[in-house]
């Protein structure tokens, strides 16, 4: 994984200086809370409905275990015990004083992280695919580009104050498993004529009030070339993006209201003044940051485990959790783990901080001393021996992390909603916990397959709605909280949104309903047909009817 170098870590400490100063102006009166808004904002802290909250970096998703450790250590000195997984593949903590913030940022730059640009209308933090350098489907490691474009990103003088934020995402496997389509730009890493390798660049896409899939405007750029194509991107946007109305500042709404062609051609004319103009990174230089990401010291083993075999034989939850939560590695005798963050009764995304610590000393035994978290807010380790897996479930069993049902449907993904966010318009913590359960003491989970249940406490929609399966938004009616469900929705390589089926339920309706369609789908499926692929043959109308049968 990459490691600071002399310029990160005088970039983060100056930064850490300069807030703490910042913070005690704002504690000593000298700074309004307006005044200090922008200066926070640049530092990953908000004020939500109660308090602060400080949004933490992953670049794309990648801890050490040292890493996760410091993360518990904030979460248990600082906060109440537990931290939040985004979406984003960042981390929140809903209740940090103002005071300890600085101490905070101080803490994370021992283990080389820090809250730099994870809010405000600048790029935010890189994501990619989760199994990245473990996938068998990846045409190559995306990472090393994920971390050029984090440095071209940060701190760059000319798109420190955009128009909106901007959500940029890198995926090199053919199933999309960091939903690059619903990103201001998604990138894919394939293969070319003569083998080449480059990337296809989609723009314009996203969630929230107005969202789009996202359109691609060159289906081969060859690699070398990505910086300086993105900066034609970003001057475009930051000339021609509106900033007269929040709502309408997005990409998005530039490159749909201008069309996709006329937009392609506005970066394309860009990009021939700036490509040789040394923007792109020097050959030596991509060299050096591929050389942070060099496979561990994988042993030759055997594709086949008798060991593993054995365990699964004789212990019926351990073979359940392979089945549903362990992936294929590409290299022989090893596996990737997915440790949920989904168990039924719990917050979706929360962890706490002995459980970090017990997913740290899982990594660092385990797994080359790495731990990913994933785009559905859950936690995986890349790279374990199949030899090692019973261990780990057993280590994860004790720690309350052992829930087999990543991709199923009590693997939800949900925002804070009212909990938290002064956003908000309803709760979407406790639908997920009661659907989560619902689902879990059914014991038809695996059985229903793939289903994914995203739940957002607003039209903001940073739980994904959009994108789910079955989609849940909270919305206020006259001050009490319903939910609208959307159906067909898809964050993977086929991205669709959802499209709403009818009237909003009540909270004491809405966990029925979704167990309606459950049924429903299960009743009309045909053989390994999927949720989303039984929506997409029979149509929303059908889908629709089985929500209101009974209400």
């Amino acid at each position: 994984m990459y490691r600071y170098d002399e310029f990160d870590e005088t970039i983060v400490r100056e930064r850490v200086k300069q807030f703490r100063g910042q913070v005690a102006r704002r504690l000593s009166g000298e700074l309004t809370e307006e005044q200090f808004k922008p200066l926070r904002l640049m530092n990953g802290l908000y004020l939500q409905l109660h308090a602060y909250m400080l949004r933490v970096a992953i670049p794309y998703g990648v801890l050490s275990s040292r890493q996760l450790r410091r993360l518990a250590h904030v979460a248990r000195r600082y906060d109440k015990g537990y931290g939040h997984f985004t979406t984003r593949q960042n981390i929140q903590y809903n209740w940090p004083a103002l005071v300890d913030v600085p101490d905070i940022l101080d803490a994370l730059a021992d283990v080389e992280m820090h809250a730099i640009q994870t809010s405000g209308n600048c790029i935010r933090n890189v994501t990619s695919d989760q199994y990245a350098g473990a996938a068998a489907d990846e045409v190559e490691d995306p990472r090393p580009w994920c971390e050029i474009i984090r440095q071209w990103s940060t701190f760059h003088p000319e798109f420190s104050y955009l128009p909106r934020k901007f959500k940029i995402a890198v995926t090199a496997s053919p199933h999309d498993r960091a939903a690059v389509k619903v990103h201001d730009i998604g990138l894919i890493l394939k293969k070319g004529e003569g083998g080449k390798t480059g990337f296809e660049v989609i723009v314009g896409g996203g969630l929230g009030r107005t969202p789009y899939i996202g359109h691609t405007i060159r289906d081969f750029l060859p690699k070398e070339h990505i910086l300086s194509y993105l900066e034609a991107i970003m001057r475009v946007y930051n000339l021609n993006g509106r900033r007269d109305n929040l709502f309408k500042s997005r990409i998005k709404i530039l490159v749909n209201t201008e069309g996709p062609e006329n937009f392609r051609d506005q970066v394309e004319a860009e990009w021939e003044k700036i490509r040789d103009c040394d923007i792109d990174i020097p050959r030596e230089e991509i060299e050096r940051i591929k050389r942070y990401f060099a496979p561990p010291a994988f042993e030759a083993l055997p594709g086949e485990s008798a060991s593993f075999e054995a365990a699964r034989a004789r212990d019926a939850g351990f073979d359940r959790w392979v089945r549903v939560n362990v992936v294929a590695h590409k290299v022989p005798g090893y596996a990737i783990a997915n440790v949920s963050l989904k168990e039924p009764g719990r917050p979706p995304g929360d962890a706490t901080a002995e459980q970090m610590e017990a997913v740290a000393d899982l990594g660092e035994r385990f797994s080359f001393d790495e731990i990913r978290v994933t785009h559905e807010q859950n936690l995986c380790l890349p790279h374990v021996r199949k030899d090692d897996l019973y261990a780990v479930y057993q280590a994860l069993k004790e720690a309350g992390l052992a829930a087999a049902n990543v991709g199923l449907a009590s693997d939800i993904i949900a925002c804070p909603g009212l909990d938290y966010c002064d956003l908000a318009n309803a709760r979407s913590i406790p639908i997920a916990q009661a659907l989560a359960e619902r689902f879990a003491a059914s014991g038809e989970e695996e059985d229903l397959g793939e289903l994914k249940i995203n739940i957002s406490g607003c039209i903001n929609a940073c739980g994904h709605h959009h994108i789910g399966h079955i989609g849940i938004l909270g919305v206020d009616k006259k001050g009490e909280e319903f939910y609208q469900i959307t159906l067909g929705g898809s964050g993977a390589e086929d991205a669709s949104l959802g499209e709403i089926a009818g009237r909003g339920l009540s909270s004491s309706e809405v966990v029925d309903a979704v167990e309606r369609l459950a049924r429903f789908y299960k009743r009309e499926r045909r053989e390994g047909e999927r949720f989303l692929d039984a929506y997409r043959r029979l149509g929303h109308d059908a889908f629709k009817g089985a929500i209101y049968a009974d209400a």
